[in-house]
């Protein structure tokens, strides 16, 4: 009898041991990494606390970090508990905009994630860069000099048949004048206005009339004009996709403050000064 037992309790035994080992689940947002006077604290407050800390703080290694978190939201907690009394106005105040703030950014994240497509991409590519850039570069030249009877003088050289560059580097003052006097390309907005005024009016392998600006008188050859070659696609995605986003929000925003019912009262005396008195919201 007592055999039996024996071999009954052995049998117990090795199924015991043969019973598959419960496996923990994975850490998740809802885990709880703390308790404080039986008010939790998870994985996901700290993963948000993380993920609002200043930059310098959230290149730290986790291993400092994380202690770091979870011994700050406990103190938080155990501070909030302690308190007595009413919530502040100011305090009430803050969470509703902050509230307002978190629930709208989160709209707002769904909007942009909803608007662009490698197809939004591209039609938006091809609407900017059809022709080209759309915008015109000039190759051009000048010789520079400090009065204008010195630039009329080289002008009737040249309409006689002087070649441009031989001469501004005998007579230019210019630093490109070692070089020709070439300038390179340009667009619009990289020479003073006077300058651009007249590279801009001119004709390919025109040669202008003196013109003055404040480094003094030129001589101009337009020597090529084109346009500024469009980008490769990848190169502009990231600036493509952003600005369809913000058009998305925008139009979004527009859309939902028409349609919806907004008043704004007259009030007398208002102020715009008092949105710096503090006072007010204290108590």
């Amino acid at each position: 009898m007592l055999k039996g037992l024996t071999f009954l309790s052995s049998l117990a035994m090795a199924t015991v041991l043969s019973l598959p080992t419960l496996v923990q689940a994975a850490p998740d947002a809802d885990t709880v990494v703390a308790r404080i006077n039986g008010e939790e604290i998870t994985l996901g407050h700290m993963i948000i606390a993380h993920a609002t800390l200043p930059q310098q703080y959230q290149q730290l290694p986790p291993e400092v970090l994380y202690n770091a978190i979870l011994d700050q939201l406990i103190q938080q907690t155990a501070l909030t508990q302690s308190r007595t009394g009413d919530v502040p106005s100011q305090v009430e105040l803050s969470l509703e905009n902050e509230r307002r703030s978190l629930l709208a950014a989160d709209v707002i994240e769904k909007i942009m994630a909803g608007a662009v497509n490698n197809g939004d991409i591209k039609a938006a590519y091809d609407a900017k860069y059809a022709d080209g850039f759309g915008e015109d570069q000039y190759h051009a030249a000048h010789i520079l000099v400090e009065t204008e009877e010195e630039a009329k003088a080289i002008k009737t050289d040249l309409d006689a048949g002087a070649d441009f560059a031989a001469t501004a580097k005998e007579k230019s003052t210019g630093p490109s004048g070692p070089s020709g006097g070439d300038l390179g390309w340009f667009g619009v907005g990289s020479m003073v206005p006077e300058f651009e005024t007249a590279v801009v009016s001119m004709e390919q392998g025109q040669v202008s009339d003196p013109i003055q600006t404040q480094f003094g008188w030129h001589v101009i050859i337009l020597n090529e004009k084109r346009k500024k070659s469009a980008p490769e696609l990848d190169a502009v995605r990231a600036e493509l996709a952003g600005q369809l986003q913000e058009d998305a929000v925008e139009a979004k925003v527009e859309e939902l403050t028409a349609a919806a019912t907004i008043e704004r009262p007259a009030i007398e005396g208002l102020q715009p000064e008092i949105i710096q008195n503090l006072g007010l919201v204290q108590d």
